[in-house]
C-alpha cells in the first residue's frame, strides 16, 4: 500500500467524522464559486446596477473566504486533537514525526481537493437557477449562462491555498510528543470542571460595559467598546459563568438529585468547559448574522411603510417659485395612463427662530394640501400661525432639538427686516413634512403675511412643489408592470433628457417618484438581503458542523459511561432522555444567548433611522435560525443516539 493510499482509507475510515467538515466546506466552495461567477459575468457591467451586486458580491466573498480560514483551521486543530490515539499507534509502530505530517497534509489536501470539486461542480449544476435567482430577487434583468473559466481558476486557487497553508500551520498541534503522551492523550481522566469567581465578575462586568457603552452614544469609540467587550464578556460567559452556575446548581440536591437529572446536569458542566471556545464562536457567529440581518429587514419594512404612507407618488421639486415651469407634459403622460388625479402646489421658505431652522408655508397651500387628503381646514388672522412639527422619530420629540410648540406659545422668526413674533393657534405633528421639505418644524401663516414675508428674501429664496396625488395607485407596493412603474420610469426619462441637455432653458427643478425612490432602497436592500442569506446558511451550517464534530469527538468517552451505567441499570429511555437535554442545550443554547445580543445591539441602531418596530425582522430572522437548527439537531440527535445504544449491555 502506498503512502497516499493510507491517507485515504485514513479518510474513509473516518468517514463520519468527516463528513460533517467536507459538507461544510464544500457549501463554502459553493457560494464563493457562485459569487465568483457573477463577479465576472461579461454581461454584468451593462446592468443598471450590476457594478453594485458585483462589489457586493465581491465583499460577500471575502467575508465566505475569511470565515472558511477559521473554519477550516478549527476543525483541522480539532481533528488532530482527537487523533493522538492513532498517532501514538504509528509512532510505536515506526512511523516517524515526519511522515506523520506528511499523512496529516496528504489528508487534509484529499478532503480540500474533493470539497473543491464537490463545491464547484454543484455550483455549476446550480448556476443557471444562482443567476436567475440573483437577478429576479434584485430586480435585474436575466443573466444569460456562460462557461466561468476564470471563476473555476479564481476558486480553485484560492482554496487548494487554503488548505494547504493550514495545513502546515495545524502541525504545530502534533508537536513531538512521545507515544505514550499520544496514547494517553485522549483518555487521561478529567478533573472537575472549575470556575474562577474573579474571570466570572469579569466576565460580567464586560457585558455590563459593553451594554452601557452601546445605549449611551452610537460613536464610532462606543461601538468599539461595545463590540469588544461584549465578544469578551460572552467568552467568559461560557468559559467562566456558565460553569460556576451548574456547580451552584449542583448544590441544591432536592432538585438536583432526581431521576436523570443529577446526571445531565454533572455532564453539561464537563460539556460546556470543553466546548466553551466552540459555543462561543457559535454564538458570535449566529449574533453577528442576525444583527446584520435584523437591520436589513427593518430598513426594507420601513421601505414599505414610508412607501404606503406617502399620498404623493409624483413630485416635481422647483428650485424657484419664480419660475414657472410647463407642467403639461406631465399632465399627458397621467391622460394617456388613463389615471385620475389631483394636483396640489406649495410654496415655502426657510428662516430660523431661537429654536434653529424653520420652513415657513401659506394656509391656502396648507388648507389645499389637506384638503386633499381629506384632513380639516384652518383659519389663521394676522399675526397667528399653526405649528407643525415633522420630525418622523417619535422619540426624538423627547431629545434635545427643535422646540416643540404647545397652543398659545410665541414664536419668532428672524427675518431681514427684523424678528416676526407669531401667536401659536394651532398644533400638529405631520411626519410627511419630514420627506416632503427634509424640515424638522414648519410654520404656517395667513396668505397676506406669507405674501409680505417672503417679500423680503431674495427671488430664489422661495421654493416649490408640485405633488401630485393619484387615488387608483392606493398604497400598496406594485410590481414591475404595474402603471405607477411605468409612468415612473417614463418621468424619470424626461427628467434625463432635461438634465443632459444643457441647451434646455426648462431646466427649473427635478422630478422625484415614490415608486422610484422604494425601487432604489429597495434593490439595495434587495441586495444585502441576498447575499445575507447564503452567509447566513454558511454560518449555520458550519456551527451545526461544529457542534456535531465535538459531539463525535466525545462519543468514544461517552460510550463507556453509558456502558458502564447500563451495567447498573440505565435504560435505553433515561439514556435517550439525558442524551437529548445534552444535545439539546448544546444546539439552542448559542441560540438563545444571540437573541438577547442581538436584541440588546439593534436597538440603539435601528433607533437611529427612526425605527421602532422591528418584532417581525426578529422573529423572521431567528424563526429562520431556530428552524435550520432544529432540524440539524433532530439529525444528530439520531445519529449520536443510535451510536450509543450499541455500547449499551
Amino acid at each position: 500500500m502506498s503512502f497516499p493510499q493510507f491517507a485515504f482509507n485514513n479518510i474513509r475510515r473516518n468517514g463520519r467524522a468527516y463528513i460533517a467538515f467536507f459538507l461544510s466546506s464544500a457549501f463554502m466552495v459553493m457560494i464563493f464559486f457562485a459569487y465568483a461567477m457573477f463577479i465576472y459575468h461579461p454581461f454584468v457591467e451593462k446592468l443598471p446596477i450590476g457594478k453594485t451586486t458585483a462589489a457586493g458580491m465581491q465583499v460577500a466573498s471575502i467575508i465566505v473566504y475569511v470565515f472558511a480560514i477559521f473554519f477550516v483551521m478549527y476543525s483541522i486543530s480539532a481533528f488532530l486533537k482527537s487523533r493522538n490515539k492513532e498517532f501514538g499507534i504509528l509512532t510505536i509502530l515506526g512511523a516517524e514525526p515526519g511522515q506523520i505530517r506528511r499523512l496529516v497534509i496528504l489528508e487534509n489536501m484529499f478532503i480540500g481537493c474533493l470539497s473543491i470539486v464537490a463545491g464547484i461542480g454543484g455550483g455549476m449544476l446550480l448556476s443557471k437557477l444562482f443567476l436567475m435567482l440573483t437577478t429576479r430577487f434584485i430586480g435585474m434583468e436575466d443573466l444569460p449562462f456562460y462557461f466561468p473559466v476564470k471563476a473555476m481558476l479564481i476558486t480553485v486557487i484560492a482554496f487548494l491555498v487554503l488548505f494547504f497553508c493550514i495545513s502546515l500551520f495545524t502541525l504545530v498541534f502534533i508537536g513531538n510528543k512521545r507515544a505514550l503522551e499520544l496514547l494517553t492523550g485522549t483518555s487521561k481522566p478529567k478533573k472537575e470542571p472549575k470556575a474562577s469567581w474573579v474571570f466570572s465578575i469579569l466576565g460580567l462586568a464586560f457585558l455590563a460595559t459593553g451594554f452601557i457603552a452601546i445605549y449611551g452614544s452610537l460613536s464610532n469609540e462606543g461601538i468599539l467598546i461595545a463590540a469588544v467587550t461584549g465578544i469578551a464578556g460572552t467568552y467568559f460567559f461560557y468559559s467562566q459563568l456558565s460553569v460556576l452556575a451548574i456547580r451552584l446548581l449542583k448544590r441544591n440536591r432536592k432538585r438536583v438529585w432526581h431521576g436523570t437529572r443529577l446526571l445531565w446536569i454533572s455532564e453539561m458542566s464537563y460539556k460546556i468547559k470543553d466546548n466553551a471556545r466552540m459555543l462561543f464562536m457559535v454564538t458570535v457567529v449566529i449574533a453577528i448574522a442576525s444583527m446584520s440581518a435584523v437591520v436589513i429587514l427593518s430598513l426594507d419594512q420601513q421601505n414599505r411603510q414610508v412607501f404606503r404612507d406617502n399620498p404623493f407618488p409624483i413630485r416635481y421639486n422647483v428650485y424657484s417659485a419664480s419660475e414657472e415651469p410647463n407642467m403639461a407634459p406631465v399632465n399627458e403622460v397621467l391622460d394617456a395612463a388613463g389615471l385620475q388625479y389631483q394636483e396640489a402646489y406649495l410654496e415655502y421658505f426657510r428662516t430660523s427662530t431661537d429654536d434653529g431652522g424653520i420652513s415657513v408655508m401659506s394656509l391656502s397651500d396648507f388648507n389645499q394640501f389637506n384638503t386633499i387628503q381629506n384632513k380639516p381646514t384652518y383659519t389663521l388672522t394676522s399675526h397667528t400661525g399653526i405649528f407643525i412639527d415633522s420630525r418622523d422619530v417619535e422619540n426624538s420629540r423627547n431629545q434635545e432639538g427643535f422646540r416643540a410648540y404647545a397652543k398659545g406659545d410665541q414664536l419668532t422668526l428672524d427675518m431681514n427686516s427684523g424678528p416676526v413674533t407669531l401667536d401659536i393657534k394651532y398644533t400638529e405633528i405631520e411626519p410627511e413634512f419630514n420627506g416632503l421639505m427634509y424640515t424638522s418644524a414648519l410654520v404656517i401663516v395667513s396668505d397676506d403675511e406669507f405674501k409680505a414675508l417672503a417679500g423680503q428674501l431674495d427671488k430664489d429664496a422661495v421654493s416649490g412643489k408640485y405633488l401630485y396625488h393619484i387615488p387608483s395607485w392606493g398604497g400598496s407596493v406594485p410590481d414591475r408592470q404595474s402603471s405607477e412603474a411605468m409612468v415612473s420610469d417614463r418621468l424619470a426619462g424626461m427628467d434625463e433628457i432635461i438634465r443632459n441637455n444643457s441647451n434646455n432653458k426648462d431646466f427649473s427643478g427635478f422630478f422625484t417618484t415614490r415608486y422610484a425612490d422604494f425601487e432604489n432602497f429597495r434593490q439595495t436592500t434587495a441586495l444585502f438581503t441576498f447575499l445575507g442569506i447564503f452567509i447566513g446558511l454558511i454560518f449555520s451550517i458550519s456551527s451545526a458542523s461544529f457542534l456535531y464534530f465535538r459531539l463525535h469527538t466525545d462519543l468514544e468517552a461517552d460510550g463507556k459511561m453509558v456502558h458502564s451505567l447500563s451495567k447498573m441499570g440505565l435504560s435505553f429511555q433515561e439514556m435517550k432522555r439525558s442524551s437529548t437535554i445534552q444535545i439539546a442545550i448544546l444546539f439552542f443554547f448559542p441560540i438563545l444567548i444571540s437573541i438577547i445580543e442581538t436584541l440588546v445591539v439593534v436597538k440603539p441602531f435601528l433607533k437611529e433611522f427612526g425605527i421602532t418596530e422591528y418584532s417581525v425582522p426578529v422573529l423572521t430572522v431567528f424563526g429562520a435560525f431556530l428552524l435550520a437548527q432544529t432540524f440539524y439537531f433532530f439529525i444528530i440527535r439520531s445519529r449520536y443516539i443510535s451510536s450509543l445504544r450499541k455500547m449499551m449491555v
